[in-house]
Formats: structure tokens, sequence, C-alpha cells
């Protein structure tokens, strides 16, 4: 498994290789000017080349491990930034944990298609930058944590059983929502992708072939959602053959999966979030998400 990350350091932005202790990276740029083999000037760009640019990185990372010819940086040195913009919105599923329908709407009308809308992708922002709370046309702003797959090659019509073969990796996204907007305008778009409404990051998770997460999301340091994406209603290769019917899938394209149960709007009274509150994302073996709230 590989974390790949952007970042910005001295002025300029760049990507490469998170070290195995998420303490160090190691820059695509200077293992290109090293080892002499070709790896892409942005992480949307590696992504597009597909295997072959995983191939070349892999030879790149093994001739560094022998004579450490690369220096580090440091991953307190450096301004993480989103991973990457493809240009297209984020495809999202909604009711996708019984729990989360159930404390949503008090009911256990459970659906039997995924539920998909998109949010603008001008609404993603990186870790460690604020959400901004457009207190002027919203006062319910709400969290959800969710594990979010990156597509790594075209597909249409794909079978259930090759959508695995689609994914590039995965990484976490905070589908902030205006709950009030979602409610006035009675459908999800706007209501979910106002400037800086879709936190993502903080690196895309390569290489492993498990599909079992789990899932935390704390408010201010009190865990408010812990699950696992076991007890997804439609498992992540159902929802990538259930989109792609009709639809085709690019590189780089983002799916996020749905949320557990323990949203703001799910308490009683609702717990939404204020100027100053602190959301952590963490999900198994990626890392966490961390921002607050402007």
């Amino acid at each position: 498994m590989r974390k790949l990350i952007t970042y910005n350091y001295k002025g300029l932005t760049q990507w490469g290789v998170l070290s195995s202790d998420d303490k160090e990276i190691i820059p695509s740029e200077l293992l290109e000017e090293t080892y002499f083999i070709p790896l892409s000037e942005n992480l949307f760009s590696f992504i597009n080349s597909g295997d072959e640019g995983l191939i070349n990185l892999e030879k790149c990372l093994a001739m560094n491990e022998k004579d450490n010819a690369v220096p580090t940086i440091s991953i307190n040195d450096v301004e993480i930034e989103i991973p990457f913009i493809s240009g297209r919105n984020i495809f999202c599923v909604g009711k996708n944990y019984k729990s989360h329908v159930k404390e949503f709407e008090n009911t256990n009308d459970i659906p039997s298609t995924p539920v998909f809308f998109t949010k603008a992708a001008s609404s993603l922002t990186a870790t460690n930058k604020s959400i901004i709370r457009h207190y002027d046309i919203s006062k319910e702003l709400d969290y959800e944590g969710e594990l979010a797959i990156v597509i790594g090659k075209k597909g249409t019509d794909i079978k259930e059983e090759d959508a695995l073969n689609y994914i590039y990796g995965y990484t976490i996204i905070n589908d902030i929502t205006s709950r009030d907007l979602q409610r006035s305008h009675e459908q999800w778009f706007k209501g979910k992708s106002l400037d800086t409404f879709c936190p993502i990051g903080p690196v895309i998770l390569t290489g492993s072939n498990n599909t079992s997460f789990t899932i935390e999301t704390k408010v201010n340091g009190e865990l408010r959602q812990k699950d696992s994406t076991d007890n997804m209603i439609f498992s992540i290769s159902k929802i990538i053959s259930n989109l792609s019917k009709g639809i085709t899938l690019l590189p780089g394209d983002i799916i996020a999966t749905g949320t557990p149960q323990g949203v703001g709007m799910g308490f009683n009274p609702p717990k939404f979030l204020k100027s100053g509150d602190k959301i952590e994302i963490t999900i198994s073996n990626i890392g966490s998400l961390v921002n607050n709230v402007k």
C-alpha cells in the first residue's frame, strides 16, 4: 500500500509518497530526476497514467530504498493540499447505512437501489483548511464522515464482480451539509455544494485489496460516528456497478460511499456545527481529515 499526497512546499505545489510512519514525504519530482523514470507532474495526471505510472513509481521507490538518494520533506514543513481536482462533480451515495436512515428519517424504509447525488467540484477543500459557515444563508450546518473511492480506469456498465478492478484508491470525505438549505430546496445539491463543503484527503491510499474500513468522526474531541463499511447497505462493488450503468466512469472520478449514524441532525436536540468547532474524521489505514469551522 502507498499513500499519495499533494502538498505545497516553499510556494510550489507538488505530489509525493508518504513514508510508512506518515512523517516524511518522498517527492515524486526528485524521484523522477534521480532515476530518470517518468512520473507525472500532478496527481490527477498520475492517476490517468494507470498501471504504467504505478509500476514506474514502484521502480523508483525500490531503487531509492537501496541507495536512499532522494531527500525527504517533513510533513510538518508542508501545507497539505487537495489531492487532485478532476473537473467532474463528486458522486455521492445517500442513505447507505441502515442506522443513518433510521436516525435521520425515523423510518425503516431502506432504499432498494443506491441513492445518488453530486457535490460541486468547487466545494472541495483540503485538510486543515477552514469550513465556511455561510451563516447568512444557512443556520444548520452538519458533518458526514465518509469513505471515498477514487476510480482508476474508464468504464461503463461495469459488472459487479469486476468493479474492484476499477478502483485506484481510497480517501476521506466530509460531506458537509446545510440541512436548512437541503430542506428548503427539496433536493440535496445546493445544500451540499457551497464553497468548502467537501473537505477531502489527506492522502490517496493505493494498493489496498481491503474494502473493510472503520470510520470515526469526532467533533471537538467527542466521538459522534463510529462504524464499519461492512455495514453499508450497498457494497463498494454494487455502488460502482450501479453508477456505471449508462454513465461512463473516468480515471479520477470520486465516489463518496455514504455516512453512518451520528450526524448532528440525528441528535435530540440536533448538534449542528458552530464557528470554532473542530471536525476530525479518521478512517483505518488512510489517516485523519481535520477541519475547523470558520
